[in-house]
């Protein structure tokens, strides 16, 4: 059980956050109650309500606070360069890492969208958009410097986000594949459905690994 030390508010707001994040992702938002995250967080369940108003308001942000991450971090990891590859390469590696990293915060944000109100469904779609709108303008600037062959760029680019976070479903640390291998191998993949026409030098440590253990 997670407990909170002295009187810090936001210590214990944060507490709260990571523990309905848990909660959540191991038996759904429905079935979580506030009274059971207190008594998770080691808390009064009326102390709950002074940081989130509502059970509703808690999802909410964290399902935002997911994405306002998720943006922060591919704005440090975009490229200064314009080079499509590179940048692909580069949303690659920071998705995949990123949702490695935060894997119930990114099963809750995706399995309970249908719990928000629809105002507030509406401003996490526009944040998805927003994000995933940066992977098309990539896919779209490759398309036409002929360094990639697509024929749909929005459908690629959803095949691509799927895949990426799907990784979270099956990937557990210290198994037959390190986070690197996973990422690496993805962005492999990744280049083959773009029809890249040339490889990265990360592809090509890639290749180069495979033949080694074969």
């Amino acid at each position: 059980m997670a407990r909170t030390t002295g009187s810090d508010g936001g210590r214990t707001e944060a507490a709260v956050r990571e523990a309905a994040v848990s909660l959540i992702a191991r038996q759904g938002y429905e079935a979580m109650s506030m009274r059971q995250l207190a008594a998770e967080v080691g808390v009064q369940a009326a102390a709950l309500y002074r940081y989130f108003p509502t059970k509703e308001e808690l999802l909410f942000t964290i399902m935002r606070e997911h994405m306002e991450g998720l943006g922060e971090a591919w704005q440090k990891a975009r490229p200064a360069g314009p080079d499509p590859r590179e940048r692909l390469s580069a949303y690659v590696r920071n998705h995949i890492a990123f949702h490695i990293k935060r894997r119930h915060a990114t099963h809750v944000s995706n399995m309970e969208l249908r719990s928000l109100s629809p105002d507030r469904l509406t401003q996490i779609l526009r944040m998805r958009t927003a994000y995933e709108k940066e992977l098309r303008a990539i896919l779209r600037d490759g398309a036409e410097a002929g360094v990639f062959s697509i024929e749909d760029t929005g459908l690629t680019a959803m095949a691509l986000i799927q895949m990426m976070t799907g990784v979270i479903v099956w990937f557990r640390p210290g198994e037959r594949l390190s986070v690197a291998e996973v990422t690496a191998t993805y962005l492999s993949m990744t280049m083959r459905l773009v029809g890249a026409t040339t490889h990265t030098g990360e592809e090509r440590d890639v290749h180069e690994h495979a033949q080694l253990r074969s």
